[in-house]
């Protein structure tokens, strides 16, 4: 399942992180790849023990959190502190799937990845090129959204990022361990949430259709759910 999420960051906020990341220290992106996706991938980031990059990812995380379509879709566990990182002209990452584990920083825990997700911040307009290119069992969908706009997609998805040809690419990056690791269960319930939003568009919701739908896909989310 790949599903756009439109302004998770509103203008306020996207402006914060560009300002910010204006003035950054930028380092290799190789710094977080397992040794096989090092080999493939030419970037920079921003440290993940830097405190302003630090001051960005909680003000993502908690843009996550008001957001019901990243809630409804990635029915997030835990989530990796977001990061940060930038493609200039001439770099990329070669096709790769992403480390099925990986250690919360700090913490001593582990995430498991389930929903890989990228935020764009940087105006497509500004570069050519730095497409998110992901494969799944339908071909590759090639993905560049507006600023404020967040792609996420199963994290077993192979995936690439093309060269940037013009300008400079920035965005911020993470992984969530959803409750429900499996990405067709957690298809089915996402598209369940947006069929109970539709129906209780048109609907009350004591009408005992809605109640039936709501019941069913909370019942089914007991079920599948692993906390």
């Amino acid at each position: 399942m790949l599903i756009h999420v439109p302004e998770v960051l509103n203008a306020e906020e996207l402006a914060r992180c560009l300002h910010v990341l204006e003035d950054i220290q930028w380092v290799d992106g190789r710094v977080t790849a397992g040794d096989q996706s090092a080999k493939a991938k030419k970037n920079l980031q921003v440290p993940g023990d830097s405190p302003v990059g630090q001051e960005l990812s909680e003000l993502v995380l908690r843009a996550l959190g008001r957001n019901p379509t990243f809630n409804s879709a990635a029915l997030p566990l835990r989530v990796f502190p977001p990061l940060f990182n930038r493609y200039d002209v001439g770099m990329h990452f070669h096709a790769h799937v992403d480390n099925a584990i990986r250690p919360l920083p700090g913490t001593g825990f582990r995430i498991r990845t389930d929903v890989s997700c990228t935020l764009f911040l940087t105006d497509p307009k500004d570069y050519d090129g730095g497409e998110l290119v992901v494969q799944d069992t339908y071909g590759a969908h090639s993905v560049k959204l507006p600023a404020g706009d967040m792609v996420l997609y199963p994290s077993s998805s192979l995936h690439s990022v093309t060269p940037v040809t013009r300008g400079s690419r920035w965005a911020s990056f993470f992984w969530t361990q959803s409750m429900v690791r499996d990405d067709a269960k957690r298809t089915l319930l996402y598209e369940f949430d947006r069929s109970i939003i539709a129906t209780r568009a048109v609907l009350p919701d004591e009408h005992p259709g809605v109640l039936g739908l709501t019941s069913t896909y909370h019942n089914l989310l007991r079920q599948w759910a692993e906390l």
